[in-house]
């Protein structure tokens, strides 16, 4: 990127910073805001911005942030506090999410007749995954039920990871159906060693590399400063080394940061922190670069049936599986609604489109593109413009639910955003 637009991007982020608590009482939330800016700014608007789409810098800033956010996500989650105390994120990510692939697959093969099963489903697989940010309103009111808060917060932290191994299983298969019959084989050999070795490396650093910074750190040979940078280092480590070892970097980097997580939790404060702070940078800069060069890319190629697409991911799509995951949760039917809806897709359906589809120059791969960008989008404004109100609204109803399944005690995880 040029020094203009380092300047600009800079401005950007004082002007929010300097407004961003009052904005936290409207309904301009910070994805909303950003996307708006890089589109005014990017060459649908005044053209200040030029970032080459098919250029090493998104490519680069798209990699660097998916590192990092499946690292940091995957840190946050206790797999013994999840499976013992919160029994609605387990439904909805064994039960609901390849229930919302399948639905997805479905859909597309409807809305767009020409498109292969594993075309569909690929679509499908990259828009599953959830994103906190965009419903930040609703994880972090402490008006709604901590149970409903953590389901979302738990769910958006491993759905990313989960669904990372099909979009890549997918892709494998589309690029084998697509080329030679002699290549086919190759590419679903691809597939299946970036699915084993990426998350065979992950387990490996982050074990090793934990268990290092925890002998070092109660030695007391390491600075807290170079603790934290220790911690995300593991994160690159396992990155390139999977992609050394043609296993997938980015699955890599998630099974670190699980097993970091849950091995050795106590050296992982940075990594929340940073979740917080730095990490929270990448998003809104991610969500800028989405307004100022994705949606331009794409824009020419949305046709009504990519918009009936987009909502039928939202709604159709993503409500029902995650109702059919809750049969026999005793939760009462408002809870069912509000978890369907606040489902955001934002983050990780950029990036994973981004890495799969980025370097493609087909037809189809500017459908699927044109496809997810238009979902993000308009998920970017209606989950952003309703989190707020719906938290509001969710939390009063709760309270005159009494003593509920909602209301539940349960032993609380560290989430991506602070709780009001």
């Amino acid at each position: 990127m040029e020094a203009p637009t380092f300047l600009i991007l800079a401005l950007v982020l004082l002007g929010f910073g300097l407004v961003s608590a009052r904005l936290s009482r409207t309904v301009l939330t910070a994805p909303i805001l950003f996307v708006v800016f890089g589109l005014l700014l990017g060459p649908l608007g005044v053209g200040v911005v030029q970032i080459d789409f098919a250029g090493n810098t998104l490519k680069i800033i798209a990699e660097f942030t998916l590192v990092l956010v499946l690292y940091t996500d995957a840190a946050r989650i206790n797999v013994r506090t999840l499976w013992r105390y919160h029994s609605l994120p387990t439904r909805m990510l064994v039960v609901g999410l390849p229930l919302t692939i399948l639905a997805g697959t479905i859909a597309g093969m409807v809305v767009f007749p020409e498109l292969l099963f594993f075309e569909a489903a690929l679509l499908a697989a990259i828009l599953a995954p959830t994103d906190a940010a965009l419903g930040q309103a609703v994880v972090t009111n402490g008006n709604v039920p901590v149970r409903i808060r953590q389901t979302l917060n738990a769910e958006s932290g491993l759905n990313d990871g989960i669904a990372l191994p099909v979009v890549l299983l997918f892709a494998s298969f589309v690029l084998a159906t697509e080329g030679p019959a002699q290549d086919a084989a190759g590419w679903i050999e691809f597939g299946l060693l970036q699915v084993t070795l990426g998350p065979l490396t992950g387990l490996l650093i982050g074990y090793i590399g934990g268990h290092l910074i925890d002998k070092a750190s109660t030695a007391g040979w390491m600075t807290p400063a170079f603790q934290g940078l220790s911690t995300l280092a593991i994160a690159l480590a396992a990155f390139s080394l999977a992609e050394l070892v043609e296993g997938n970097g980015f699955l890599a980097a998630f099974i670190a940061g699980l097993t970091m997580g849950n091995v050795h939790r106590g050296v992982c404060d940075y990594l929340f922190d940073f979740a917080e702070s730095e990490g929270q940078l990448l998003t809104v800069l991610t969500f800028f670069l989405f307004g100022a060069v994705i949606v331009p890319e794409v824009i020419g190629h949305v046709t009504p049936m990519i918009l009936l697409y987009a909502i039928l991911s939202l709604t159709i799509v993503r409500m029902v599986p995650v109702a059919i995951s809750l049969i026999g949760s005793r939760l009462q039917f408002p809870t069912w609604i509000f978890l369907g809806w606040f489902g955001p897709r934002g983050l990780a359906s950029i990036l994973f489109a981004l890495l799969v589809l980025g370097e493609q120059s087909s037809q189809l791969a500017s459908e699927l593109m044109s496809t997810v960008a238009a979902t993000v989008l308009l998920s970017v404004l209606l989950h952003g413009i309703t989190a707020a109100p719906a938290a509001r609204w969710y939390g009063r109803l709760t309270q005159r639910m009494g003593d509920s399944e909602e209301a539940e005690a349960v032993q609380e995880m560290r989430p991506r955003f602070r709780a009001d």
